[in-house]
């Protein structure tokens, strides 16, 4: 059965000038692959792997030009047009993707750029997309448990960080003050349950929370870094956290720990402005 929106495996079944024909099953009939993204040397017989979805005509047609998403994803993209049914993202496609006005949490404007979930309405069999994704995620309470490694989408920005969706099905919050590292919306990272509260919410963070093996390979790394950069470093304990994740990718806390370590260790000396390497002891 074809997936609308999504990538389809069909078997050409007539090949002409402006193009070849797919068998689109009983429902949907022969399906136009024009000639511009086919293959130049497909045949009848031959199996390809295309995007379906309506043209300006409302024309059910394929492609082999990658969407920027598919059914099913959450995406930031920019609007290149409005008109009286609703705004119109540029997805990579001829046909823009539409995002009627009911989908649309505020007025879209053109130029600028929304974060939005991809889907078939149920109404109109037609691909459109919404900036009400939250209607989309899991309402069920989440089993996930704390330091699961987990995928995050970036939502949208807030007064206390980020809302992001964990594993494309919950919403959760990443702190500003717990963030070390660049972020922005639309942008697809790896991080980690925090924990899951009473009433259902969830707090992730960026980095798990180290034991004494990850202090101890951190340790390493900031050894390593000394010695490929003559002894010194332009960073200590003071130092602003974006510094401290852009050469050792971990926050401040972390890196005061293991700093703190090898300085106990007198493996380092630790100066207001600068991180260096001790002479090793006799």
């Amino acid at each position: 059965m074809i997936k609308l929106g999504e990538y389809n495996t069909l078997t050409v079944v007539k090949t002409v000038d402006f193009g070849v024909y797919l068998d689109g099953g009983e429902y949907w009939g022969e399906i136009l692959l024009p000639r511009e993204t086919a293959p130049a040397d497909c045949k009848e017989g031959d199996e390809l792997t295309v995007f379906i979805y309506f043209d300006s005509e409302d024309r059910i047609i394929a492609t082999m030009t990658q969407p920027k998403a598919v059914v099913g994803d959450f995406k930031l993209m920019k609007v290149v047009g409005t008109s009286r049914v609703g705004a119109f993202l540029d997805w990579g496609l001829r046909k823009d993707l539409l995002v009627p006005f009911r989908e649309q949490r505020d007025r879209m404007e053109v130029g600028k750029e929304y974060f939005v979930y991809v889907y078939v309405d149920a109404t109109t069999d037609r691909i459109v997309a919404t900036t009400k994704w939250y209607k989309f995620l899991n309402r069920e309470p989440a089993d996930y448990i704390p330091g699961e490694e987990v995928e995050l989408i970036v939502a949208r920005r807030t007064e206390l960080g980020y809302t992001v969706i964990v594993n494309r099905k919950h919403e959760a919050v990443l702190y500003a003050n717990e963030i070390f590292q660049p972020i922005e919306v639309g942008q697809t990272v790896t991080g980690y349950i925090k924990r899951v509260r009473e009433d259902g919410k969830i707090d992730c963070i960026l980095q798990r929370n180290d034991g004494h093996g990850q202090i101890d390979s951190l340790s390493a790394r900031i050894l390593q870094k000394l010695q490929e950069n003559g002894g010194v470093l332009p960073i200590s304990d003071k130092s602003e956290p974006e510094e401290i994740y852009r050469l050792f990718g971990c926050s401040k806390k972390n890196y005061k720990k293991a700093v703190g370590g090898l300085f106990k260790q007198r493996k380092v000396y630790i100066g207001a402005k600068e991180l260096r390497l001790n002479e090793p002891q006799d």
